[in-house]
């Protein structure tokens, strides 16, 4: 009878979370932006706290201002961006022709080198890389334009980040209602854990954003690329999509000085110093910054991405390791989930040593014993 109700127990636990994800994905276009309604709330509340508390502002007043301030800034990077982008574009006839030109010189190196005959179909000039590239920078503004959540939900979000600030107490009544089999104690130290991680997370990403973004800036600027500030920072920026962001990132300052430099060495430096930054940023700059704030091994942080990815799109790897950072929380407070929060986890040195490692440290130590 146990063995039954056990596999009755698995097969409605399966069967609730397929409809889990079939829900998250249904209901993307209204998940997306209170997620990242909530995401925006936790970031500034400092300001709205600030407000309220040191200059005495009431609570409407206090979140259109902290909402104001938001604004601003995500419209003055929205411009930035637009105004750069829309500069390349004009200039893309003259890195077409450039491209169009290098490919043209490369089939011939390909020709004198190997030997390939002319006639060969491996390498042809009738694919003719003009008719390939003209246009294709409108397309990638498109693309950039429909990917960005800002655009996309441009209204919703304010509306909802309003509501997370001005009712936030209220929504605190509504948790202690809903787990009110649960002290409040506990659940106030539930809010605050995942307030903190959240933040901390949040924090430390727009270090490493700016760090990065000052050594991309560098690393272009001594290879004496055009716009190296606007490229820098647009790559470290990319990195709100963890792991592939910056090399995104890197492929557009390549492309400009592919087009505008007389070598083709300094697209593959761009490549190289680009690498190298994203191995200093994931091995000591995210690591000593961030520390173990988002203690989430490396396996759940890449299957999170490649998940989220899925079900949302670029929206969804941006907000994959908070949401799991969170979940985490919840499962490590859950005893019958605790299981899962220990998966999720970083592994302590034991699991990682070897057993012929072991063996042989107590094989050591025994003998030692003998010995004394």
């Amino acid at each position: 009878m146990n063995v039954k109700n056990h596999i009755t127990h698995s097969a409605f636990s399966l069967l609730s979370f397929i409809a889990v994800v079939f829900i998250l994905y249904i209901l993307k276009s209204l998940i997306i932006p209170i997620l990242y309604a909530s995401i925006l709330a936790i970031m500034i509340f400092p300001i709205q706290k600030f407000l309220e508390k040191r200059w005495g502002c009431n609570r409407l007043f206090a979140s259109l201002c902290s909402i104001t301030i938001i604004f601003c800034v995500t419209a003055l990077l929205v411009a930035i961006v637009y105004f750069r982008l829309n500069a390349l574009i004009n200039n893309s006839d003259i890195y077409i022709a450039k491209l169009t030109t290098l490919y043209y010189n490369f089939i011939e190196f390909t020709y004198d080198t190997f030997g390939i005959s002319r006639r060969s179909s491996l390498f042809t000039k009738d694919l003719r890389l003009e008719s390939l590239l003209k246009g294709r920078f409108d397309e990638i503004g498109g693309f950039i334009y429909q990917s960005g959540f800002i655009f996309s939900y441009f209204v919703l979000i304010p509306i909802y980040l309003f509501f997370f600030l001005y009712y936030r107490r209220f929504f605190r009544v509504f948790y202690y209602k809903l787990f009110r089999n649960k002290p409040k104690a506990f659940l106030n130290r539930m809010i605050r854990k995942v307030y903190k991680i959240q933040q901390n997370y949040l924090l430390g990403l727009i270090k490493v954003i700016i760090i990065v973004g000052c050594l991309n800036s560098i690393g272009l600027l001594l290879l004496g690329i055009g716009n190296p500030f606007f490229f820098g920072f647009l790559a470290a920026f990319l990195l709100l999509i963890p792991y592939v962001g910056i090399f995104i990132g890197s492929l557009l300052p390549a492309i400009v000085a592919l087009a505008t430099k007389d070598s083709a060495w300094y697209a593959f430096g761009v490549i190289a110093i680009f690498s190298f930054i994203q191995f200093l940023e994931g091995n000591f700059i995210t690591p000593k910054i961030t520390g173990s704030k988002v203690s989430i091994n490396a396996f759940i942080a890449i299957l999170s991405l490649i998940v989220f990815s899925m079900l949302w799109g670029i929206a969804g790897m941006i907000v994959a390791l908070p949401i799991v950072a969170t979940l985490k929380i919840i499962f490590d407070n859950t005893p019958e989930y605790h299981a899962y929060g220990f998966l999720m986890g970083e592994p302590i040195d034991k699991h990682l040593q070897s057993t012929v490692r072991n063996r042989l440290k107590a094989w050591r130590k025994l003998r030692k014993m003998k010995l004394l």
